[in-house]
């Protein structure tokens, strides 16, 4: 499994030489940030019996009181499983609705949509009773389910849409390639995303897995970015420090798909943020969720991380 590095320090450190100061670099409109909510642990908040909603969603810890609505989209190969441990932490102020993608799990009879434009229509169509005018609902997607996330955001009517959108492990839609279907096999995307160690014991479970990200593969690889006007939900990108499947954590190309607030952060971790067995970025969620749009004490944002890159490249120069 990807090894996380915890604390703000992603990057390569600075070294103690002190270096004149770096000249300010360009950074895109950013939401207001405050300080950050306080962490809410799973044991915080008793377990409630997980629930499923038709065919699409599961509801990991219900909590039908909650201000505000989550919807969570899997990863390549994943399932609403992978968001328990998200939904428990952020209750009970925040219920999750996790996407139960068709061809696995209790889907496994149910055929996945022929290409990722009928995926999209589907699932916008399923989620659209959920999200009446007037309820509060964000969305979180990671990798392919970043892509998803957003373009089943694109596709609601106006007044169903989510207020936030939050992207992670992904590129932008207009830069999205089909690199995962083309240069990585299954085996290779499932060691990639640190979830090997987690199947490995089960044959059977790494067949599930491998099978359920061969079909999501496909899917993906039929994508095609059309230009449209930009969502009015505020947006955040997230990358993962250490991810090894992203050729930058620069996520900078998803402010052009917004015209609302927009962020991109760097937090400690690899491809995937949230799993099986860890949360995710429950903090900053937390924060983003209760109208604190603060960003996670343990994250860097972007135009740190590229300053902090830039004067420990400087610092290779004879010049200096």
């Amino acid at each position: 499994m990807t090894s996380t590095t915890p604390g703000p320090t992603a990057r390569p450190p600075l070294t103690a030489r002190p270096r004149p100061a770096a000249a300010p670099l360009p950074t895109t409109p950013a939401v207001r940030r405050a300080p950050a909510a306080p962490a809410v642990t799973p044991s915080a908040v008793p377990a409630a019996r997980p629930r499923i909603e038709g065919d699409w969603f599961l509801l990991p810890a219900p909590r039908p009181e909650a201000a505000v609505r989550l919807f969570c989209f899997p990863h390549a190969g994943g399932d609403a499983t992978a968001f328990t441990p998200l939904a428990r932490a952020l209750a009970p102020a925040t219920e999750v609705w996790a996407l139960r993608p068709p061809a696995r799990g209790g889907r496994s009879r149910d055929p996945m949509p022929a290409d990722f434009a009928a995926l999209t229509a589907e699932v916008a169509a399923a989620i659209a009773p959920h999200l009446a005018p007037g309820r509060r609902a964000a969305f979180y997607g990671q990798s392919f389910g970043a892509l998803l996330a957003y373009e089943v955001a694109r596709a609601l009517p106006a007044d169903r849409r989510p207020e936030l959108v939050v992207v992670a492990g992904a590129p932008s839609p207009a830069e999205w390639t089909e690199r995962e279907s083309k240069d990585l096999d299954a085996a290779e995307l499932l060691r990639l995303t640190g979830l090997e160690e987690l199947v490995s014991a089960d044959s059977e479970l790494v067949e599930l897995a491998l099978a359920g990200i061969r079909t999501d593969l496909a899917v993906s690889a039929t994508y095609r970015h059309h230009p449209h006007p930009p969502l009015a939900s505020a947006l955040y990108a997230l990358a993962g420090a250490e991810d090894p499947m992203l050729a930058t954590t620069d996520l900078s190309g998803w402010a052009a798909h917004t015209r609302g607030a927009f962020d991109q952060l760097v937090l400690p971790g690899g491809h995937l943020l949230a799993t099986v067995d860890r949360p995710g970025p429950v903090n900053l969620l937390t924060s983003l969720l209760s109208g604190r749009a603060a960003a996670d004490p343990t994250t860097v944002s972007t135009a740190t991380a590229r300053a902090t890159a830039r004067a420990t490249a400087t610092e290779e120069q004879p010049s200096w």
